[in-house]
C-alpha cells in the first residue's frame, strides 16, 4: 500500500510540472484525486457500455458533468467512439459559478487535472475574441467550475497524442449570443482538426417522472436538429412550474450554441447513446429529486428525425380534448403538469374544430407555438366550445353528440400571393387585424378568390381584395389533421 502511494505520489508531481496551470478545483469530490484510481475509473467507463460504434464521422459530443458515480457510464459512452487523435479539443461548458453574457475563455492559463496539463490553444482563443466581442478570457470564470474539469480525464485517456485546448462557459447569453457564438466558433474551426464537446446535464431537480418527460422533450428537439424548439421547448415546461424543477437544462446556452457550431460543420443527425438520471445511476440518492443526463453524438451523416405524431399520439391527443370538456362540465381545470409522452411536451399550435351533424360547432386555436402541443390542444377544445364567437357557448347535454377534429399546424411560412394554393392553410395580417382558414376550408370554398376574399372579410375585417393589396402579410401552412370516430 505504501508503495501505491508513493507511485501516486509520483504521478500527481509529474502531473503538474511546470505550475502555474488552473489547479484542479473538484479532485477527491466529482472524481479520484488520485492519478491512479482516476485512470482506472475512467477507463472502465471508456471500456463500458455498446460495442460498436456509429459508422459516420462525429462532428460533435454531448456529455453530462456530473460527479463520476452519477453521470461517468454516459460520459464514458460519449468518448468511448470518438477519434483518438485530434489537435484542439473545445469545450462549450456551463456556467455555474459566474454570470456570462457570452463565452468566457481560458486561454491565458492551462487546466491541469491529476493526470497532468492540457495547455490553452492561445491562437484559437484569440482568433474568437477578434471576430466577436462575445468573446472574452476570463481566468475567474474557470477557478472554480467543474463543468469544463471534468471531461478532461476521459479526453486524456481517450485521446493517443497531446491536445490543445479551447475552454468556455456560458449561461446568460441570448438566442441571438448563442447564434453569433456558435457561428464564430464554426468558422474559426473550420478546416481544424478539432472536436467539439458540450457539457451539459438536463433538468434539476424534479421527480423521476418529470425528469423523463421534461429531458424527452429536450431529446427530441436535439434529434431533431433545431435550437429554437429546443430554446421554446425549455422555455414552455419552465412555465408549467413543475415542483423541484429548477432548469430544463443545465447548460441550455451551451447546448444551443453547440447545436449551432456542430450544424455549420456539417452535422446533420444528432445520435442520442444514452438518457438517465442520477437516481437510475446511484440509487443512493432521493427518485423524488433528481437530475437528468444525456449523451450522445452530432453526426456528419443523416437527417433530423422526424416529429411526426404516431397514431397513438393523435389517439392521445384527441382523449385529452375531449376530457378537457368534461373536466369543464364537471367544475374541474385541465392538468397543468407533464404528458407521459414526451412528445406531446413539445411546443405546437394546432387548432380544434368541434363538429355536430357534419355541421360546424366551433374552432379555436393558436396560430403559432405558445403552448406545449397538449395544453394547445387544451386550449383550443375548451375555447372552441366556449370562446368561439359565432356560436352559443356548448351545453354538456350537447357533448355525447360533438365529434372533435384537431389540426396541428406547421411553422408559418411566408407567401406570396400567386403561391397560394388548394390544400395549403393560410394566415393574413394587415394593420393589427388577422385571420387564418385551415387547409380543410378550401372543401367549403373551392375557387382561390372567393377563398381568399372570405380569409380577408369574413376573419380578419379587411377588404375582400386586401390579399393583392401591398402591405398585406401573406403566410401558408399545413396541417396534420385527424379527427374521432365519425360514428360518434
Amino acid at each position: 500500500m505504501r508503495l501505491k502511494a508513493v507511485l501516486s505520489a509520483a504521478l500527481l508531481l509529474l502531473a503538474r510540472a511546470g505550475a502555474g496551470g488552473r489547479e484542479p478545483a473538484v479532485a477527491g469530490r466529482f472524481y479520484p484525486a488520485d492519478p491512479a484510481a482516476l485512470a482506472a475509473a475512467v477507463d472502465s467507463y471508456l471500456a463500458a457500455g455498446k460495442a460498436a460504434g456509429p459508422e459516420a464521422e462525429i462532428a460533435a459530443v454531448l456529455a453530462p458533468h456530473a460527479g463520476y458515480e452519477y453521470s461517468g457510464r454516459l460520459a464514458g459512452l460519449a468518448y468511448k467512439f470518438i477519434a483518438d487523435r485530434y489537435d484542439t479539443v473545445v469545450i462549450l461548458a456551463t456556467g455555474h459559478t459566474k454570470e456570462v453574457r457570452g463565452a468566457a475563455l481560458l486561454a491565458s492559463d492551462a487546466y491541469v487535472t491529476p493526470l497532468g496539463r492540457v495547455e490553452p490553444d492561445r491562437a484559437l482563443a484569440a482568433a474568437l475574441v477578434k471576430a466577436s466581442p462575445l468573446f472574452e478570457d476570463r481566468p475567474a470564470a474557470h477557478a472554480a467550475e467543474h463543468a469544463v474539469e471534468v471531461q478532461l480525464p476521459f479526453l486524456q485517456r481517450r485521446l493517443k497524442k497531446p491536445f490543445k485546448l479551447l475552454a468556455a462557459t456560458l449561461n446568460a447569453a441570448g438566442p441571438a449570443e448563442r447564434a453569433e457564438i456558435g457561428a464564430a466558433l464554426a468558422a474559426a474551426l473550420k478546416g481544424k482538426k478539432a472536436l467539439l464537446v458540450i457539457s451539459a446535464d438536463l433538468s434539476h431537480y424534479p421527480s423521476r417522472a418529470d425528469a423523463a418527460a421534461s429531458d424527452g422533450a429536450l431529446r427530441l428537439a436535439l434529434e431533431a436538429m433545431d435550437p429554437a424548439l429546443l430554446r421554446a421547448a425549455a422555455q414552455f415546461i419552465a412555465r408549467k412550474k413543475i415542483p423541484g424543477l429548477d432548469t430544463c437544462a443545465c447548460g441550455e446556452a451551451a447546448i444551443e450554441a453547440g447545436l449551432i457550431a456542430a450544424r455549420l460543420l456539417g452535422a446533420g443527425s444528432f445520435l442520442t447513446l444514452a438518457a438517465s438520471d442520477s437516481y437510475a445511476e446511484n440509487p443512493a440518492g432521493d427518485p423524488g429529486r433528481v437530475v437528468g443526463y444525456l449523451s450522445g453524438f452530432f453526426l456528419k451523416a443523416g437527417k433530423p428525425a422526424s416529429l411526426a405524431l404516431s397514431k397513438a399520439q393523435k389517439g392521445a391527443l384527441l382523449r385529452e380534448a375531449r376530457r378537457a370538456l368534461e373536466l369543464h362540465f364537471a367544475g374541474e381545470k385541465p392538468p397543468v403538469g407533464l404528458e407521459t409522452d414526451p412528445r406531446l411536451n413539445l411546443p405546437g399550435a394546432a387548432f380544434v374544430t368541434l363538429l355536430r351533424d357534419g355541421a360546424l360547432r366551433g374552432c379555436v386555436g393558436t396560430v403559432r407555438p405558445a403552448l406545449t402541443l397538449a395544453d394547445a390542444v387544451r386550449y383550443g377544445s375548451l375555447g372552441a366550445a366556449f370562446e368561439d364567437g359565432r356560436f352559443k357557448p356548448l351545453r354538456e347535454e350537447e357533448l355525447a353528440g360533438v365529434r372533435l377534429e384537431i389540426s396541428v399546424l406547421s411553422p408559418l411560412q411566408p407567401a406570396q400571393a400567386d403561391a397560394i394554393k388548394p390544400g395549403l392553410g393560410v394566415f393574413i395580417e394587415r394593420s393589427g387585424r388577422s385571420g387564418l382558414f385551415l387547409p380543410q376550408v378550401w372543401e367549403q370554398i373551392p375557387a382561390k378568390e372567393d377563398f381568399m376574399g372570405e380569409l380577408c372579410a369574413q376573419k380578419a375585417g379587411l377588404p375582400r381584395d386586401c390579399w393583392q393589396q401591398a402591405g398585406t402579410a401573406l403566410y401558408s401552412f399545413t396541417v396534420d389533421s385527424f379527427e374521432e370516430d365519425k360514428r360518434r
